[in-house]
């Protein structure tokens, strides 16, 4: 009996009534509906065109070279599929859940809880790593100014407690190493220093990003005063970059050389595959527009609207700047934190320089807003449902938006900024939001069958994958025995020592998932561009290493403790059969 209730799916029929009688909510009123096709493309455009345009693509270009333009487009095409089948699911249940409904219709409840508290990393997690990142180039900026009238930022100030700590002792024993404090990297300064200056309460140094810390609050203020203003704001954000980026291709395409596309690919394939990890966050967030359905106008028909579009629109201009910044310069002087602003400040165009970082702040800022945005109305989802109390799902009387969730999503984002470092956070949001990707991908696969599907306006394309999947898989094999005739054999060979086993585990679930989706594929004729989906993202996700497959799984068990703690027995879906 157990067993059945942990896989207990909800009909749309169910999920619809629950948003339409406004089930749970006592002001018994829903979310304003407000959206249409461009404010659902620009929220699209606003998460995506972000981090990944003006920071992680220069650290990309500088492993892959000019051909990881060639990566842009294979990662857009891995979430096109994905996002194919978001669209699907978005245009039979449009409602606020996103990929978590969707498991709840296809896989039942276990799952559907595993990727509701999954998308925590991807929209909760991962907007510490945006807010951090805002903060670099606010800083950044902020001294640059601050800078002419001898002031600047206290580094105390604009970093975490671990990092100022590591810094500290980092930088301390490479002074006892005879290196001089002025030589060292601005970074270990940094910290340094804000260890060293920063007030005490006693012994305790007291250290906070406090930029980081205010647009937080700003932008969770925004967000919980309505869908309205937080649409205008982010439309108005949304313009000022694109009109930003598509400068620095109209100017910067001036600057190019050819010379520097050669060789266009210096490091091989693995060169290219390096950057999968940074390639893949740039692309996060284009999913955060199925959590705005129920404040869409027409959602069946304008959501997988606004998913492609938007989609479509940051891979043009991701390979676009891609082209631009490696023509501009060698690909190899790229790995800076600011890759767009550099490249104008080498050719000595100062008035871009400064506008490049103005809009990089305004960038940040908009990617936050629509994070801010999509994991409110996940929490709101699963509380509909009784996986999580009731207060989660509690409507604003006057401003219609799920308040409590939204500041708590808030304090999510705000506490681990005091002492979470960035680089700790990216991997496992990147690997979280791809494991969501796989999900959706399957779960279209198992509503073939489903009498919900019936009525929906949007479908994905099919194409059996009977033949063309073995055929991939085939031509796979032949290329890797042919042109890396040690890999495979490496993977599969752990000698004597146990602790090569580990890090060689992603790479193996691969081939083995690979292997049973060739059999499925053969065997039941599934449609070809969510198996397409499945691989591609199961394929990044092995290049975000062990550790990070590690952190995920550990996450995992924490929310299972509170499945079983709470969520199973207070499920609707539990109620109703008892």
């Amino acid at each position: 009996m157990i067993n059945k209730s942990l896989f207990r799916k909800k009909s749309l029929a169910n999920i619809m009534d629950d948003v339409g009688i406004g089930i749970l909510n006592d002001e018994g009123s829903g979310l304003k509906k407000t959206l249409k096709v461009r404010d659902l493309t620009a929220f699209g455009v606003a998460a995506v065109v972000g981090a990944g345009i003006f920071s992680t693509i220069g650290t990309a270009a500088a492993d892959g070279g000019p051909g990881v333009s060639l990566l842009f487009i294979f990662t857009g095409l891995a979430c096109g599929f994905s996002a194919l089948c978001y669209a699907e699911f978005a245009s039979i249940a449009p409602v606020s859940g996103s990929a978590y409904t969707y498991a709840y219709i296809s896989f039942g409840e276990l799952i559907a809880w595993i990727i509701g508290w999954d998308l925590l990393l991807e929209y909760g997690i991962g907007n510490v790593v945006v807010a951090i990142s805002w903060s670099d180039y606010f800083t950044g900026f902020f001294n640059e100014i601050a800078g002419h009238f001898g002031r600047h930022m206290p580094e105390y100030l604009t970093t975490d407690y671990r990092s100022a700590y590591d810094g500290f002792n980092a930088a301390k024993d490479s002074v006892q190493h005879g290196m001089i404090f002025s030589k060292l990297t601005p970074v270990l300064q940094n910290s340094s220093n804000a260890w060293q200056n920063a007030p005490r309460v006693g012994e305790i140094p007291l250290i906070m990003n406090l930029p980081a810390i205010m647009i937080t609050i700003l932008v969770t203020w925004l967000v919980y005063i309505g869908i309205r203003d937080s649409k205008n704001v982010n439309n108005i954000m949304v313009t000022i970059k694109l009109i930003v980026i598509l400068l620095v291709i109209a100017v910067g395409s001036f600057y190019i050389s050819t010379d520097n596309w050669v060789p266009f690919v210096p490091h091989g394939l693995s060169g290219i595959m390096k950057g999968a990890s940074a390639v893949f966050f740039a692309y996060i967030g284009f999913d955060a527009i199925s959590t705005t359905a129920e404040e869409c106008e027409d959602p069946k028909r304008d959501l997988p609207k606004g998913i492609m579009y938007s989609l479509i629109i940051c891979t043009i201009l991701y390979v676009a700047v891609a082209f631009v910044l490696t023509g501009m310069t060698k690909y190899s002087n790229l790995r800076v934190g600011d890759p767009l602003s550099y490249v104008f400040a080498l050719k000595g165009i100062g008035w871009m320089h400064a506008i490049v970082s103005v809009s990089a702040i305004v960038a940040m800022a908009s990617v936050l807003l629509v994070f801010q945005l999509g994991q409110p109305r996940i929490f709101m989802s699963m509380s509909r449902d009784g996986l999580l109390p009731k207060v989660f799902s509690k409507i604003h009387p006057i401003y219609k938006t799920p308040s409590f969730s939204t500041i708590l999503t808030g304090f999510i984002v705000i506490l681990p900024t005091f002492f979470l470092k960035m680089d700790e956070l990216t991997d496992l949001t990147s690997i979280g939001t791809l494991f969501a990707f796989v999900l959706v991908c399957g779960g279209i696969l198992m509503m073939k069958n489903n009498p919900d599907m019936a009525e929906k306006r949007f479908k994905v394309p099919y194409v059996s994958s009977r033949y063309i999947v073995p055929a991939l898989f085939v031509v796979t094999v032949w290329i890797m025995f042919q042109f890396f005739p040690n890999v495979l054999k490496d993977y599969f060979n752990f000698g004597n020592n146990s602790s090569e086993i580990g890090p060689k585990l992603p790479m193996l679930v691969f081939i083995l998932s690979s292997i049973a989706l060739v059999i499925a594929s053969y065997i039941k004729r599934l449609s070809l561009i969510p198996v397409l989906g499945l691989l591609s993202c199961l394929y990044i996700m092995t290049g975000l290493g062990y550790i990070n497959w590690l952190r995920f799984v550990i996450w995992l068990i924490v929310g299972l403790f509170i499945y079983f703690f709470y969520g199973i027995k207070k499920s609707k879906l539990n109620s109703h059969q008892s």
